[in-house]
């Protein structure tokens, strides 16, 4: 555990061990024998692999990209595409993910390029809808570093659409939201054709 600590600090022995009692009741509850030898470690390592999966809670979005902030007159839309991100969705807590495409017009500040990949990642890392998480992107870009306009844009797959319910295999979730500068359909489909794939 001690390794586990140093790699996951906010990973206590208290919640490891409460998260493990869960699961094993979960497991015994479905039909299973939880002492069997292939399921004696899985209470345990399901339990750390939803805190790594919910990380995003004990994450500052706000302070990752106010640690590489930099003044900087360049005033063009800066786009990074093709995140790619998984999720919990909060309905059934089966997967998500795809991509996630993020542009930004400066406003005197930029960004280190991979703080916008480590903001989808605190907010993909959280029980989610896509829809909120969109929106979250956004606003916290436009806040931290108050720039002429952001648009983000999501597409998803969604595993409780494929496993379950419907079971479409292929439909694909598309949602965007945006501020500012992107309010003009002209600068909007700027960026859409920018992050068309070939």
């Amino acid at each position: 555990m001690i390794m586990n600590e140093l790699l996951h600090p906010e990973w206590s022995e208290e919640k490891i061990a409460k998260l493990k009692g869960h699961y094993e009741g979960i497991i015994s509850l479905l039909g299973e024998d939880v002492g069997r030898e292939g399921l004696l470690k899985t209470p345990e390592r399901v339990a750390k692999a939803m805190l790594t999966l919910t990380r995003g809670y004990e994450q500052d979005p706000h302070a990752i990209l106010l640690g590489a902030k930099f003044k900087e007159e360049y005033s063009q839309m800066v786009i990074v595409k093709d995140i790619d991100f998984f999720s919990l969705c909060e309905h059934h807590m089966l997967p998500f993910y795809g991509k996630v495409h993020v542009a930004y017009i400066p406003n005197g500040y930029i960004t280190g390029l991979s703080k916008i990949a480590r903001v989808v990642d605190v907010f993909s890392h959280r029980l989610q809808v896509q829809e909120r998480m969109t929106l979250q992107i956004k606003e916290c870009i436009q806040d931290t570093l108050n720039p002429l306009g952001v648009m983000v844009v999501v597409e998803a797959k969604h595993m409780c659409m494929q496993m379950r319910g419907v079971e479409k295999q292929n439909a694909i979730t598309t949602t965007s939201d945006f501020t500012g500068a992107f309010n003009q359909a002209k600068t909007r489909e700027e960026f859409m054709n920018l992050i068309q794939h070939n």
